[in-house]
C-alpha cells in the first residue's frame, strides 16, 4: 500500500505488474500439481521426476515472492493487525476444520495447533518471517545469516514441525533473498519486469532441461537417497539418514539449486497480462482450499494402482490445473471470503480499527502492487486515501 502522502503531495495509485501475478499463479498451480501426484511417485519414475522438479523450487519461489513484497521497517499498527487477520485467523480456522476432518475420516483425536496440518505450515512461516524481518534488516549481511541459520538448524534434532520451525529456518534464505532483490531494485533497474531477453529465456529453458534430464537419468539414485525429503526442509540431517558432519554442505547445495531454478522460473514467466493473470490475486484461496478437494482422492486409494500410475500422471496434472483455476474464480472467493479474508473489526480496539477498503490478504504478496505517482487533485475528504 502507498504510504500516507505528506501535506501538499499527491496521492498515489496502484499499478499492478503482470509478472508477479503470473508468477504467483504458476507457483500455486505447481503446489496443487505436486500434491495431486504425490501418491503416484512410489510407483512411477515419471511421476517422481515431475515431483522432484516441482519441489526443487516451487515453495522457495513462493518464499522469494513473499519476501519481495515484504517491508523491513518497524511494523505499524495496521501491519500488525494484518498479520492477525491475513495469516493467524485463517490458520486457526483451517487448522480447526482439518482437526474435525481428521477426526471423522481417520479417527485421529489429536488436537495440537502447534503442529500445522498439511499445507498450513506456510502460513505460520510467513507470519514469523514478517515478525523477524525488521530484526534481520538491522544486521549486516542478512542473507548470509539466513543461509547460516538454514544450514545450521539441520544439525539440531529438537527443531521439528512445531510451529513449522524446521521449514521456517530452511526456506528463510529465499524470503530474505526476495526482500534483498527488491531493496537492490534489480528487477526494475534491469527492466526484467517488462521484458525478458531472448538469451535469458533460452538459458532458463536450458537450466530446466538439464535439471529434468539429470533427475530422470539418475532417478534410481534420487529414490534411494530420498532426495524429495531434502526439498521439504522439515527434518534434521539425522532424520534424513545423514548424520555426517558434512551434511550441511548437502543442504547448501540444495539451497544453491533452489536459487538457480527460481531465477530460471521467473525468467520464463510471461510479462504481459493474459487470461490467468487475475488468478494470481487468489493464491491464498487456492492454497488453503485445494487440499480439501484432493484429500478424498488421495485417501481413497484411487492413485495406488501401480499399473495405472503412468496413465494417471497426466490425468492428475490436468485435474490439478483445473482445480487451481476453479478455486481462483470469483464465486469461490465470495463464498469462502469469511474464512480466508476475515474482517473481525470487533476483535480490535474501537479507537483504531482496520481501515475500510478492499481486502488485501494473500500472504504471498499478491495484492501488494508497486505504486507510481499520479498527478491528481488534492483529496477532498479523509477517505480519499485507501
Amino acid at each position: 500500500m502507498p504510504s500516507a502522502p505528506e501535506t501538499g503531495s499527491v496521492p498515489t495509485r496502484s499499478k499492478r505488474v503482470p509478472l508477479w501475478d503470473n508468477a504467483r499463479f504458476a507457483c500455486i498451480v505447481l503446489v496443487v500439481v505436486g500434491h495431486g501426484i504425490q501418491r503416484l511417485v512410489g510407483d512411477s519414475d515419471a511421476a517422481l521426476t515431475v515431483y522432484l522438479v516441482i519441489y526443487s523450487f516451487h515453495m522457495p519461489a513462493f518464499a522469494f515472492i513473499s519476501g519481495y513484497f515484504s517491508k523491513s521497517g518497524p511494523p505499524s499498527i495496521r501491519q500488525m493487525k494484518r498479520v492477525i487477520t491475513d495469516i493467524v485467523l485463517p490458520y486457526v480456522f483451517m487448522e480447526t476444520i482439518w482437526t474435525v476432518v481428521k477426526f471423522f475420516a481417520e479417527g485421529d483425536e489429536t488436537l495440537n495447533p502447534t503442529k500445522p496440518s498439511w499445507t498450513l505450515w506456510f502460513l505460520l512461516a510467513l507470519a514469523i518471517f514478517r515478525l523477524v524481518l525488521p530484526y534481520l534488516a538491522l544486521v549486516r549481511w542478512p542473507l548470509f545469516w539466513a543461509i547460516v541459520f538454514s544450514v545450521g538448524v539441520g544439525y539440531l534434532d529438537n527443531v521439528d514441525s512445531t510451529f513449522s520451525l524446521a521449514r521456517l529456518f530452511g526456506i528463510l534464505p529465499f524470503f530474505v533473498l526476495g526482500w534483498r532483490v527488491k531493496k537492490w531494485d534489480l528487477v526494475t533497474r534491469l527492466k526484467l519486469d517488462a521484458h525478458t531477453p531472448w538469451w535469458l529465456r533460452l538459458a532458463a529453458l536450458a537450466v530446466f532441461a538439464v535439471w529434468t534430464a539429470a533427475v530422470w537419468t539418475f532417478i534410481d539414485v534420487w529414490r534411494a537417497i530420498d532426495l524429495r525429503y531434502w526439498f521439504f526442509y522439515d527434518q534434521s540431517y539425522d532424520g534424513l539418514g545423514q548424520d555426517a558432519w558434512w551434511a550441511g554442505a548437502v543442504r547448501l547445495a540444495v539451497i544453491a539449486l533452489n536459487a538457480v531454478l527460481i531465477v530460471a522460473f521467473l525468467a520464463l514467466i510471461p510479462r504481459r497480462h493474459n487470461m490467468f493473470t487475475g488468478f494470481g490475486q487468489a493464491t491464498m484461496y487456492v492454497y488453503l482450499l485445494h487440499s480439501f478437494a484432493l484429500y478424498p482422492i488421495r485417501e481413497s486409494g484411487l492413485l495406488k494402482h501401480e499399473a495405472l500410475a503412468d496413465f494417471l500422471l497426466p490425468v492428475m496434472i490436468a485435474v490439478s490445473f483445473l482445480l487451481a483455476v476453479l478455486l481462483s474464480t470469483s464465486p469461490v472467493r465470495r463464498f469462502f471470503r469469511p474464512l480466508i479474508e476475515p474482517k473481525p473489526h470487533w476483535l480490535f480496539t474501537r479507537d483504531d480499527r482496520l481501515p475500510a477498503g478492499p481486502s488485501r490478504t494473500d500472504p504471498t504478496g499478491s495484492k501488494r502492487p508497486k505504486t507510481e505517482s499520479v498527478p491528481t487533485v488534492p483529496p477532498k475528504s479523509d477517505d480519499a486515501e485507501r
